[in-house]
């Protein structure tokens, strides 16, 4: 085991014992001197600090140690900020932060509800310079990066909660995958309708899933839990990672392959009669990659048109991974069979577009994470995290 999986490993233990402590609720942090810290809440794009909208819990549990104020009163200098936390992908970048500091702010950290921090500038993802290499024949992709000033350079630590939503989220992706595959949605709508008198053997025929191939592009926490559910169906498991995971190929048996082998249109094949030189093509794509500058519009018309035209693709990663105009295309031409969408972009999709008529397109409203038991312990990681920070203690999950 290299030093990046020790690493990993040595997080996941952390990270899975403080799930096992948020189930039992049994945090003890010490309150002493938490009442003169201060947490600016910011929510949506707009930074308003209306956290009642998020989750109505939330605001109790802070209040409890610490106080939170609003981004005009820190930005003026009333209030001096201690800690960000911020809900609804609300924007938090570097210019920001000066701003706080000019103003007498000693901003330490910037917590996230959620898992997703393309929003935040925690490496200088503003200006971050990927360059992507897809081969045939490499199993790395080559990346190149440009930093610029970032949170962690002004001396600013993030945190996020992974693992929490792992499990959710991936349920999320199947749930969409098996309502596309069965046509569960139309077969509602039909059983609600007049039309719905007789028994018909014929309608709203699906496809399998058992047996197939799912390819999944971003093995990480999510992708590893899609992978684990895929084993219940004797799928064929192919990854399209950055990097190569062994524990991962030996654990669950997924397979790395290239970008363009996951999907490449091929001949249909029953799992019994594949091999591991023939398996090019996915019945399923699941995305479930973080969003990035490399991964933005990943999935556009060039990739589409690889797809197999019985083939169906679910977005449980960000809206800005696949180009929507693009999709929308290959959905009304068929070149793939349909789509099952948790994120989108634009988010929300705007009344009149055309995705929103798409008979072959199910639509969630980014609820992947949303089950009572992943938002409560969502909400008190971020509790944790705050706590762990203005007492001057390791964040508890840091992003690194």
């Amino acid at each position: 085991m290299d030093h990046k999986e020790n690493e990993h490993e040595v997080r996941s233990l952390r990270v899975r014992q403080r799930m096992r402590v948020v189930v039992e609720n049994t945090v003890e942090f010490s309150t002493q001197d938490t009442m003169t810290s201060c947490a600016l809440v910011v929510v949506g794009e707009d930074l308003t600090s209306n956290v009642d909208l998020i989750d109505p819990t939330i605001r109790k549990k802070l209040e409890a140690h610490v106080e939170i104020i609003d981004l005009d009163s820190a930005k003026n200098g009333k209030r001096h900020v201690d800690t960000i936390v911020c809900f609804a992908h609300a924007n938090i970048d570097k210019e920001l932060i000066k701003t706080l500091q000019s103003a007498g702010s000693n901003v330490k950290a910037v917590v996230n509800y959620g898992v997703g921090v393309d929003h935040i500038d925690v490496h200088g993802n503003d200006l971050l310079f990927h360059k992507r290499i897809f081969t045939e024949s490499t199993r790395d992709t080559q990346l190149g990066m440009l930093n610029t000033f970032s949170l962690h350079e002004l001396g600013v630590q993030t945190a996020n909660t992974p693992d929490v939503l792992s499990g959710a989220t991936a349920d999320m992706a199947w749930a969409l995958l098996m309502a596309c595959a069965r046509n569960i949605v139309q077969c509602d709508a039909y059983c609600r309708s007049l039309a719905y008198t007789k028994y018909d053997n014929m309608i709203f025929l699906g496809n399998d899933v058992h047996h197939k191939t799912l390819g999944i592009i971003g093995l990480g926490r999510i992708g590893r839990e899609v992978a684990r559910r895929a084993l219940g169906f004797q799928m064929r498991v192919l990854y399209h990672n950055r990097h190569v995971s062994e524990e991962a190929e030996k654990e669950l048996g997924v397979k790395w392959t290239s970008l363009h082998n996951i999907l490449q249109q091929g001949v249909v094949r029953t799992y019994a009669n594949q091999s591991d030189s023939d398996i090019i093509n996915s019945d399923y794509l699941v995305l479930s990659c973080p969003a990035t500058p490399a991964t933005t519009k990943l999935i556009s018309e060039d990739e589409l048109r690889l797809m197999r035209k019985n083939s169906i693709l679910v977005n449980i990663a960000r809206g800005t991974v696949v180009d929507t105009e693009a999709l929308v295309t290959a959905l009304e031409n068929r070149w793939i069979s349909g789509a099952g969408l948790d994120v989108t972009d634009p988010e929300p999709i705007p009344v009149g577009h055309r995705l929103r008529d798409l008979p072959n397109v199910i639509l969630s409203p980014h609820r992947a994470s949303a089950t009572v038991e992943a938002r409560s312990a969502m909400a008190q990681l971020v509790v944790d995290n705050v706590l762990a920070s203005i007492q001057g203690n390791p964040l508890i999950t840091p992003c690194l």
